[in-house]
């Protein structure tokens, strides 16, 4: 007879469906795991025979055969611990063979019986949930299960016997609870930087709309000081935003006790950091820097001293959203729609075009540098703003600064008639300017008379590409929607192209 149980396999962050079935056979006692698994997987063997016979229970002298189908899907993780010692459990009469009807399985077990936790219960709670099925997962994880749905049955025992002793009405396991993680220390604020007044105003923009930002100015002028109080500005995700962050943070192994937090990803990788760290890959795929940052900001510091592969790979998730991930063996596609912000030195020296600063090697110390920066990555960056040295007036008697508190009053208005603005149209999809693209920004950012025809002008002067065209077009609606306007209108965009012209200076250098 064979035992079936239920598992998932996963694929970026979905899950496919996997059944485990054991089959207990006259003959010389083997123990065969079949199904395209990999060294984690095969390994199993021996932690299972362990964990059953610390739990009191010994394998029967016959030839044992796991297969974990469908055969074609390759199988990675040590997650089918639990599934395939359930199966054997129920195969030799330790527990019923009705108890698993109805539930999908994850966890890793440890050599005493106990269970670890595993990444991707999120995932793998939500694709039970959408078959109908129950989840069994390890203690640690129950939280983290628990959010896929208030009426899906989990179990989250400690320990195999602590699970039969719930299956043979000894124990009763109580569902667990979801939680939310309470945010850990207060957010840099805004207020503590001095000067740098068009800095923090653009930084307000990008907040407002989600636009990318690029901060160019000397070493010391606060360019990363201004990126880090970023996060203070952004409102708290949404619960679907705050869905899709988890099961990203899951699937990576990033969850810390199975609780969620509705604050935004900062994400801030070494220049130093691969491609495959990046984007994502690997022997086994994993989710890059990237993905992480879904719905929240991606700082790159040093943006010239990463390599040009790197920035290179992350123009087509800029563009669609999504990091795809093709193999010769597989092909996985993990969400990746985050907020670039970036920092660079005009020049290796750091200081060309400074007042008083004679760069040693001249004029192509800034050009060799800038030319690491490819101009297809450049023309996705929205806002470009050279960042000049803080005064030292702003340093010795600084003026009233602005809290975080007070711009993110404003940053939430503006996006909360982004999104009224969006659902009215019949995209409530769509939450920022930045993802508004095609006839429907045309219908959200017509400019009137007056700025159509600077529009016209600055398209001709500035050599505008069609993506550099659009990207104006938002910033200038994000601009009308900190002002409380209905339309675009000259003001705003004049000063959206104001933002863009820093791109044409780099680029002449």
């Amino acid at each position: 007879m064979v035992q079936r149980v239920a598992t998932v396999a996963f694929e970026g962050v979905e899950t496919r469906p996997v059944d485990v079935q054991v089959q207990m056979s006259p003959g010389l006692p083997a123990f065969n795991l079949v199904g395209l698994a990999d060294k984690a997987v095969t390994e199993a063997k021996e932690r299972v025979r362990a964990a059953l016979i610390a739990s009191g229970l010994a394998l029967p002298p016959k030839r044992i055969t796991v297969n974990l189908a469908p055969a074609d899907l390759p199988k990675e993780g040590s997650h089918y611990d639990l599934p395939i010692a359930l199966g054997l459990m129920a195969a030799i009469g330790a527990i019923g063979t009705d108890c698993l009807e109805g539930f999908t399985v994850v966890g890793e077990l440890a050599l005493d019986g106990r269970l670890a936790s595993v990444a991707g219960v999120l995932p793998a709670a939500i694709g039970a949930n959408a078959r109908g099925h129950g989840l069994i997962c390890p203690e640690e994880c129950g939280a983290e299960a628990a959010w896929a749905s208030p009426d899906m049955p989990v179990l989250a025992p400690s320990s195999l016997i602590q699970l039969v002793n719930h299956f043979a009405g000894r124990q009763l396991l109580d569902r667990p609870r979801p939680r939310l993680e309470a945010a850990s220390g207060a957010l840099a604020d805004l207020a503590d930087v001095k000067g740098q007044e068009s800095a923090k105003r653009a930084l307000e923009i990008a907040a407002a709309g989600r636009h990318n930002l690029l901060f160019t100015g000397p070493p010391g002028a606060g360019k990363s000081m201004l990126a880090m109080r970023l996060p203070s500005l952004l409102p708290p995700l949404a619960p679907a935003e705050l869905l899709e962050v988890s099961m990203i943070s899951s699937v990576a192994g990033a969850l810390q006790g199975g609780a969620l937090t509705n604050r935004r990803p900062f994400r801030a990788p070494h220049h130093s950091a691969s491609m495959a760290a990046m984007v994502g890959g690997g022997a086994r795929a994993r989710p890059g820097e990237a993905s992480l940052a879904h719905n929240g900001v991606l700082f790159l510091d040093e943006l010239p001293e990463f390599s040009p592969a790197v920035l290179d790979s992350l123009r087509q998730p800029l563009e669609s959203g999504e990091a795809v991930i093709a193999r010769a063996n597989h092909r996985v596609t993990y969400p990746a729609r985050f907020q670039l912000v970036a920092a660079m030195n005009p020049c290796r020296c750091g200081r060309a075009g400074e007042p008083g600063h004679s760069c040693r090697r001249g004029p192509r110390c800034a050009a060799d540098y800038q030319a690491r920066l490819s101009g297809p990555f450049l023309d996705r960056i929205d806002i470009h703003l050279d960042v000049p040295a803080v005064s030292a007036l702003d340093l010795v008697r600084p003026g009233p600064a602005e809290s975080s508190a007070s711009v993110a009053i404003r940053v939430a208005e503006a996006r909360q008639a982004q999104r009224e603005r969006f659902a009215a149209l019949g995209r409530p999809d769509l939450l920022t300017n930045a993802e508004a693209s095609g006839p429907l920004l045309e219908e959200i950012a017509t400019p009137d008379t007056a700025g159509t025809a600077l529009l016209a002008d600055a398209a001709r002067i500035m050599r505008l590409s069609a993506r550099g065209y659009h990207r104006v077009l938002r910033v200038a609606r994000t601009l009308a929607d900190l002002a409380g306007a209905e339309s675009v209108g000259r003001a705003h965009l004049a000063e959206a192209l104001a933002y863009r012209s820093a791109a044409d200076r780099m680029a002449a250098a």
